[in-house]
C-alpha cells in the first residue's frame, strides 16, 4: 500500500503535467489563425534557441525524436511558412533549419507566454519558498533524466503484473 505522500506527489506531478500542456494547448488556441501543435511549437522553440539554425540530426537528439519524424514534422512547418532550410556554406551537404518571420514572432509569443507564466507563479510562492521548489525542481528532473537513460539503455524494464515498480 502506498503512503499518502506517494498518492498525493503522483496526483500532483500527474494534474500539474496535464495542466501545463492544456494552458499551452489554449494559448495556441487563443493565437488566432496559428496552426501549429505544442510539440511543433517546442520544435519552433529549440531552432530559436540555435544561433545559425539547427540541423534535422540536432532536433532529433536534443528533442529525442526520431529522425524521419524529425524530417516530416520539418517538411509541415516549412510548407506552414514558419521554417526554412539553408544549406550550410561551409559545407553543402549540411542543411539547417532556421525559423522564418512568421516563425520568430510564434517563437516570441511562446517565449512572452513562459515568461509571463513564470512571472505569474513567482508572485504566488514566498521567496522562502522559492529556494525549496527550486531543489525540489532539480531533484525531480535530474532524478526523470537519470530513469530515462536507464530505460533507453535497457537497465529498466518495463515491470509485469506483481513486478517491482517501474522507476524504482
Amino acid at each position: 500500500m502506498r503512503d499518502s505522500f506517494s498518492v498525493t506527489l503522483n496526483e500532483l506531478l500527474v494534474n500539474t503535467y496535464r495542466t501545463v500542456l492544456r494552458v499551452e494547448e489554449q494559448m495556441i488556441k487563443n493565437m488566432n489563425g496559428i496552426d501549429l501543435s505544442i510539440n511543433e511549437l517546442h520544435m519552433l522553440e529549440f531552432i530559436g534557441n540555435s544561433e545559425e539554425g539547427a540541423t534535422i540530426s540536432d532536433i532529433a537528439r536534443v528533442m529525442d525524436i526520431t529522425l524521419p519524424s524529425v524530417t516530416v514534422a520539418i517538411k509541415k512547418l516549412e510548407k506552414k511558412g514558419y521554417i526554412q532550410k539553408i544549406k550550410c556554406k561551409d559545407d553543402g551537404r549540411i542543411v539547417h533549419v532556421i525559423l522564418t518571420r512568421t516563425g520568430k514572432k510564434i517563437d516570441a509569443m511562446h517565449r512572452y507566454f513562459h515568461e509571463q507564466m513564470i512571472r505569474n507563479i513567482s508572485k504566488e510562492i514566498r521567496e522562502d519558498e522559492k529556494e525549496l521548489l527550486l531543489k525540489a525542481m532539480v531533484n525531480l528532473n535530474e532524478f526523470f533524466k537519470k530513469k530515462l537513460a536507464a530505460m533507453k539503455s535497457g537497465r529498466t524494464t518495463v515491470p509485469k503484473n506483481n513486478e517491482k515498480d517501474l522507476l524504482t
